[in-house]
């Protein structure tokens, strides 16, 4: 797998992980209704500890400097 490639997984799975985390945290402080989770504290904890993991995801791979390779 080369740097490229690399970088592109650390960024969709960050995006992912921020997404669901917001949609967790979102859900725990009652702002989206419709769920078991809904209100629950538990899954709001839940929801920013996903959501800071996926931002550390995507700046680790917008700042993965490129080796004296090149990447094609």
């Amino acid at each position: 797998m080369n740097r490229r490639v690399g970088r592109t997984v650390l960024v969709i799975v960050g995006a992912i992980a921020l997404i669901v985390g917001a949609v967790f945290a979102g859900q725990g402080a009652n702002l989206i209704p419709g769920s078991s989770m809904t209100g629950d504290r538990m899954w709001l904890y839940i929801g920013l500890i996903v959501a800071a993991v996926g931002i550390v995801l995507i700046l680790l791979g917008l700042r993965r400097t490129r080796s004296g390779r090149n990447d094609v």
